[in-house]
């Protein structure tokens, strides 16, 4: 049977079909719905995880169990699990170990355009890169009996292409594996500097098997048309590329990008009068081709910036122009806002208001820096906003304790901040942390977290109180502020600043866009007592808009929040 299925779904469902026993991840666009997807079968256990390294080091134990276990992230996750993975390296496995990260090229959700085949090289595991969603299935299983084959963790990449298009997938049966048995071995797996040395020669042995392997490995192959140009490429590239060129050209298209093979390339490149490398990214097919002494051209025409696609290859290779069918008129540009009724804006235009220093970070509340609230310094990544403020505090003392906040969301928090709170506490910076607590994990699609109550599956668990954890971790001013009542959090961000104390405040009212949250009715304008003034429009609301000379709220987008009618000093907005 076959099903059209999304890279993601597709990837999740090879887990489920190859026995796949325990899944672990942190949220991260584009790789969340793997996870989301697995979680279905009833066959595995799956579970959100505080943060990717957590995530990797719970896979890893559930693989030395003997279970075929599995951890997903996106790029800039992987940078978070890079500690376990270097090891695990190391160690090798028992059950078998698939790390799935999802690269962003075009940087469509993510902070930076990363290329995680570096991991993978510098930690010298094997790394799958599947182009369609059929692969994605195959390689997950794949994965799995390489990781078991050769001792090893395997990384499977993919990216936001590959992961969010979908394409028919074959479906098959369930194949249960029975777990491995542990065998207590510390010289293969308590890496203490006496065992990690004999474990480092075990992995540049392994190292030399996987390049063998690649040699004549399926899913490393050559499509020759009998052109004289001929192009290596992978993932999504490799898409693009028979698009655009067809049968104008050879294909090497490489499965698994590391480690490459060498015979196959110098073959191939024999074949062709003139080499193409294309590939998203940085140049690793080229410095590999080129190590080998094979000439061919890659980045020089191509970049190592953003996204490729059809028409960029066949404009640079053929001088073609492929066409698009135009939009029957011009549309304005539509860029990212916080919702209607985003509990975090009024926060944002507070600190906006009071012209305060604000230390981001990575969320849907990273929105707030753009206008008209341009309320945020600098984002940098999970978890930087409260150790970046303290740095800056530190530094800059009382000309800064006193007018800068760290911001940062629930589930960031428990991801990375709690240990930046843990360093103000214990050095003792005078720096005030606002927790931007919507009740969910808002930005990847409203997962829960361990702050929520629920689990991945939405079962009750184990709740996080924000409170109490700072509390314990050292902070002794914390309150709690309603972010829809702009005059009690006002009073909230102007009285921790002014204290010579280390402060948290908890910003609390769910994500507007959750189900269960009940609304008030829509506002609307009373036309005759408008000015026209556009306070209103400070707080960026895409609800409210400029009509006839006066202010409209949309009745359809409006849930009611009041924050707009705190603002209106002439008493035009009401229900």
């Amino acid at each position: 049977m076959k099903k059209l299925m999304l890279g993601n779904e597709a990837f999740a469902r090879g887990l489920f079909e190859a026995g796949c026993r325990f899944a672990s991840s942190y949220p991260g666009t584009p790789s969340t719905e793997i996870t989301e997807e697995v979680a279905k079968f009833n066959e595995v256990y799956a579970e959100w995880a505080p943060n990717e390294k957590v995530a990797l080091e719970a896979a890893l134990g559930a693989s030395l169990a003997g279970a075929r276990s599995f951890a997903a992230m996106k790029h800039v996750g992987l940078n978070v699990a890079a500690d376990p993975l270097y090891t695990a390296a190391y160690t090798g496995v028992n059950g078998g170990l698939v790390i799935a990260v999802a690269d962003d090229p075009g940087m469509h959700s993510s902070q930076n355009e990363q290329d995680s085949r570096h991991h993978a090289i510098a930690s010298k595991v094997p790394m799958l890169e599947p182009a369609d969603s059929q692969e994605c299935k195959d390689f997950a299983a794949l994965a799995f009996s390489l990781s078991e084959e050769f001792d090893t963790p395997v990384i499977v990449r993919t990216s936001t292409r590959v992961a969010h298009s979908q394409s028919a997938v074959e479906l098959c049966e369930r194949q249960e594996q029975p777990l491995r048995p542990y065998v207590k071995n510390p010289a293969k797996y308590v890496m203490m500097p006496s065992n990690a040395k004999g474990r480092h020669v075990v992995v540049e042995e392994r190292n030399e098997k996987l390049i063998a392997y690649a040699e004549t490995a399926a899913i490393n192959r050559m499509e020759d048309y009998g052109a004289e140009i001929g192009v290596i490429t992978c993932g999504a590239a490799y898409q693009y590329a028979k698009d655009a060129l067809g049968d104008q050209a050879n294909y090497l298209k490489i499965g698994m990008t590391n480690p490459l093979p060498k015979q196959l390339f110098v073959d191939f490149a024999a074949k062709c009068k003139t080499l193409y490398i294309i590939e998203e990214l940085d140049g690793i097919l080229e410095a590999h081709c080129k190590a080998l002494g094979i000439a061919c051209k890659g980045k020089e025409i191509f970049g190592c910036i953003g996204e490729l696609n059809q028409a960029i290859i066949a404009e640079k290779l053929l001088g073609r122009t492929l066409t698009a069918t135009p939009y029957p008129e011009q549309l304005p540009v539509r860029p990212p806002v916080m919702c209607a009724g985003c509990p975090h804006r009024g926060v944002f235009y507070l600190l906006a208001k009071h012209k305060i220093t604000v230390s981001g970070d990575i969320g849907c509340y990273t929105l707030g820096a753009a206008a008209p609230l341009a309320a945020m310094d600098w984002t940098i990544c999970m978890g930087a906003s409260v150790s970046a403020l303290h740095g800056y505090n530190k530094v800059l003392g009382a000309d800064s304790e006193q007018k800068s906040v760290a911001v940062i969301g629930d589930s960031t928090f428990m991801h990375s901040g709690i240990t930046g709170l843990v360093n103000i506490s214990y050095n003792a910076s005078n720096t005030t942390v606002i927790i931007l607590d919507n009740s969910i994990t808002g930005m990847t699609g409203h997962q829960q977290n361990p702050t929520t109550g629920k689990n991945l599956k939405g079962d009750p668990a184990a709740k996080v109180c924000l409170e109490d954890l700072c509390r314990a971790v050292g902070i002794r001013r914390v309150r709690v502020a309603d972010p829809y009542h702009l005059a009690e959090m006002e009073q909230a961000i102007t009285e921790e600043l002014a204290v010579n104390e280390p402060s948290v405040i908890i910003s609390r009212r769910p994500c507007a866009l959750l189900k269960h949250v009940k609304h008030n009715a829509p506002l609307a304008i009373d036309a005759e007592k408008c000015r026209s003034c556009k306070m209103c429009l400070k707080l960026g609301c895409p609800a409210i808009s400029m009509k006839n000379g006066k202010a409209c709220i949309d009745h359809t987008q409006c849930v009611g929040c009041g924050i707009c009618k705190e603002l209106c000093k002439f008493d035009a907005i009401g229900q």
